[in-house]
């Protein structure tokens, strides 16, 4: 590890409050119940999505996310973790995760901000925009695990198929 000596550094400054205009300018429901704390709950095209930004200061990063409106049964655990482990293959940023505490899959991704004097609105924009795409885009597999008994590997197909044209 390297030990950089650093000069005049500035403090970085709460990308929340940022995050905060953001979600009042869409018009989106929420909760600061902390200053290093922001709940978001937004309307998706398959469920709502509980979106959680959390600054922490001592390691200038912001983690943010983005909790499906869903829960997994114990007994589908096994195959929603095959689900997650072949869904995280095809992100190129963030990954799925699910929760221990409730059995909620969320996205989840951390931007480092240290040495920037803080988050700008496009990297808010693409994080969120990264978020729920990729929530949208892998739901219907999800579901396809809890609910129509599908393998990890056959529900991800099926969510995945590409269709041609318009019906």
């Amino acid at each position: 590890m390297l030990d950089i000596e650093t000069h005049g550094e500035t403090a970085v400054v709460n990308p929340l409050d940022l995050v905060e205009e953001l979600v009042e300018a869409n018009e989106w429901a929420f909760d600061r119940s902390r200053e290093d704390e922001l709940a978001v709950e937004i309307t998706g095209r398959w469920c709502d999505y509980h979106l959680f930004f959390v600054w922490r200061e001592d390691m200038s990063a912001l983690h943010f996310s983005c909790v499906f409106d869903t829960k997994v049964q114990p007994s589908k655990k096994p195959e929603a973790h095959a689900l997650l482990a072949l869904a995280n293959e095809r992100l190129w940023l963030g990954h799925f995760d699910l929760s221990s505490e409730d059995g909620m899959p969320m996205f989840r991704h951390t931007v480092p901000l240290r040495g920037a004097r803080g988050a700008t609105v496009e990297q808010i924009e693409d994080l969120v925009d990264v978020a729920v795409t990729e929530c949208e885009r892998f739901y219907p597999a999800f579901q396809f695990v809890l609910w129509g008994g599908k393998t990890a590997v056959e529900a991800l197909d099926a969510a995945m198929l590409d269709t041609v044209g318009e019906a």
